[in-house]
């Protein structure tokens, strides 16, 4: 049986004078992935530790507290919880079923068509920066326990890499504990393998549980962040799906009611007064 570790949590700088590990057959299983993901050179979330200077910045200017986020030690001390005997023996295999999907931030080998049994996709993660703001959070993306399986990615991190490029991961990823990462079976076309999953951390603040559909498309059409729109993150996501030909009846369901608050809208502005 695979191995299944967790660990739910509340990085030093590590140098990388590789070279980039997106490799020429890196999308051997999946080609028309070749120019749907952005690089990570490109990346606004490869959360280097100038980026994540830079979101301090971006944070204290929004008027965040000085503790917005986990410190540099907390980050490293929850990573290596998980991770320290994982990284470095061989080959990571990370599992994406949001923004990774299209924009992993990280260098990879390899990546697959991913299958994770007893967890579901949902808007149920509450955010005031990235894709909200305090006076209007966002609904994104967390994987709760749930029926049924999500179909995603798995990318597969080489090994001389993957201290660092878990690290970038993790800063991007965990900057507010707002997940429970584990270690996790995942099957694929080419077979099951072990990869680190960021699970839903229910017992966070900010973490509200799956709402009704409705309620959720009237959150997601009307909250705007630093990095765009709640609503455009859910049209990447069902744009990437539908690129893979991953039919998720929820996202598929739920961009229908935003959309149709559009009409909704335009109705009631283009009624007589």
């Amino acid at each position: 049986m695979a191995q299944v570790r967790h660990h739910c949590a509340v990085v030093s700088c590590f140098r990388h004078t590789g070279q980039p590990t997106v490799t020429l057959d890196a999308f051997v299983h999946l080609p028309s992935l070749r120019d749907k993901l952005t690089p990570p050179e490109r990346s606004r979330l490869r959360a280097t530790w100038e980026q994540l200077a830079q979101w301090d910045e971006l944070a204290r200017a929004r008027g965040l507290p000085a503790n917005w986020r986990l410190s540099n030690q907390e980050l490293e001390a929850s990573r290596l919880a998980l991770l320290r005997e994982y990284v470095g023996a061989g080959d990571l295999w990370v599992y994406g079923y949001g923004s990774l999907m299209w924009d992993p931030g990280f260098h990879f080998a390899e990546v697959r068509l991913a299958e994770l049994q007893g967890y579901r996709r949902r808007f149920c993660y509450r955010s005031t920066l990235g894709r909200g703001s305090r006076e209007r959070p966002a609904l994104m993306l967390s994987l709760p326990r749930g029926d049924g399986g999500c179909t995603g990615l798995a990318f597969r991190v080489a090994a001389p890499v993957a201290e660092m490029e878990s690290a970038v991961l993790w800063r991007r990823e965990m900057l507010r504990g707002g997940y429970c990462p584990a270690l996790l079976p995942v099957s694929t076309p080419q077979g099951e393998v072990t990869a680190l999953v960021m699970t839903a951390n229910v017992a966070h603040a900010d973490f509200v549980g799956e709402l009704p559909l409705d309620d959720t498309a009237v959150v997601i059409a009307g909250a705007s962040g630093l990095f765009g729109s709640n609503r455009n993150y859910l049209e990447l996501l069902a744009h990437q799906l539908d690129a893979l030909g991953i039919d998720d009846a929820y996202v598929r369901q739920l961009l229908q009611r935003v959309r149709a608050l559009d009409d909704v809208h335009s109705h009631a502005g283009s009624a007589p007064g």
